[in-house]
């Protein structure tokens, strides 16, 4: 289904997103070269009970690709921005791979509009990424995909993709989504946005920024990590960090879904994410708190109480990972 766009200028630079339902507030951000249509078949299930926001990122879909700020705590300046302008207090924040990457960023530079993260398959927990998109960060990128995209090769190219994802083959069942990202860098100003938001998180060895170190702050905030268990971009071995350095947070691995969850099993999606929000409480932003927290580190007191005093669903609180069949 189609949903209506709307778009706002920002610091001069043109915004699109959608919005629809009503209820609390839920902030959809995609990931790499999508665009708010990567959530379609989700949004419409999700909006019978909240309000739903879904921006195209700058750089992204059909919002401005000028030469800008593409870094990830630009892009959570940029959320927050938006939200203002819209008149929205607090979300739940629900990010995609780089949209989860800004959407820990956006918690963490924005703790009192962030009630709580759902991550899904995001980029910042370990170092890992497919070299895809490692590829990306070369000298040469935006030329040599110059030359793909040219019409008739990027046809061909696109047809061959979505035809191994049709193959069942668990490995390539995300290449339909890359065949729809490959034919977007047709655009050279979509090929140089997307190669500056890679070269500020990720270089040939992998992804450079890592939650890891503030996963403690975690403790004040419920959060949800969704993985798919054939994901072949993001290793679902991250959901294993995810664990070890957030052991208050929901890790969910869902059996025959590769890097877009909420694409191969929308229905299961959803009931996790429903799930999620009303087994929690919105968390609740304390300076005084958070003050403490960032001076003594995970071994402050308002982590440990904040960490025992959190509503989660049971089985969140149990040292193991789980799987769930959709």
């Amino acid at each position: 289904m189609t949903h209506r766009v709307q778009k706002v200028v920002i610091h001069g630079h043109e915004r699109a997103f959608v919005k629809i339902g009503t209820g609390p507030v839920l902030l959809l951000l995609h990931g790499l070269g999508c665009d708010h249509t990567s959530w379609d078949p989700v949004i419409d299930s999700l909006a019978r009970r909240y309000t739903v926001i879904a921006p195209d990122l700058l750089g992204h879909g059909q919002s401005a690709k000028p030469r800008a700020d593409y870094s990830i705590g630009g892009y959570a300046n940029a959320m927050r921005d938006l939200l203002t302008v819209l008149g929205i207090e607090t979300v739940t924040v629900v990010g995609h791979s780089l949209g989860g990457g800004v959407a820990m960023q956006f918690a963490y530079q924005f703790p009192e509009r962030t009630e709580r993260m759902v991550l899904v398959a995001p980029g910042g927990i370990g170092p890992d990424v497919t070299r895809a998109v490692r590829a990306v960060t070369l000298p040469m990128f935006q030329q040599l995909i110059g030359l793909a995209t040219l019409p008739g090769i990027r046809h061909v190219g696109a047809a061959a993709l979505r035809g191994l994802s049709r193959t069942g083959i668990s490995r390539v069942r995300d290449l339909d989504e890359v065949a729809d990202i490959f034919e977007s860098f047709r655009d050279p100003a979509a090929r140089a946005a997307i190669a500056h938001v890679v070269r500020a998180c990720v270089d040939w060895k992998g992804q450079i920024i890592t939650m890891a170190d503030r996963a403690y702050l975690t403790a004040a905030m419920p959060m949800c990590v969704i993985w798919g268990k054939d994901d072949a971009v993001i290793p679902v071995s991250h959901a294993e960090i995810a664990r070890s350095i957030a052991p208050g947070a929901d890790i969910e691995v869902v059996d025959n879904a590769g890097h877009f969850v909420h694409k191969d099993h929308p229905e299961r999606f959803v009931k996790l994410l429903n799930d999620f929000v009303r087994t929690t409480e919105p968390a609740s932003h304390d300076r005084s708190d958070w003050r403490e927290m960032l001076t003594h580190g995970p071994e402050s007191p308002a982590v440990r109480e904040r960490a025992g005093q959190r509503p989660l669903r049971p089985v969140a609180r149990l040292s193991r990972r789980r799987t769930s069949s959709a």
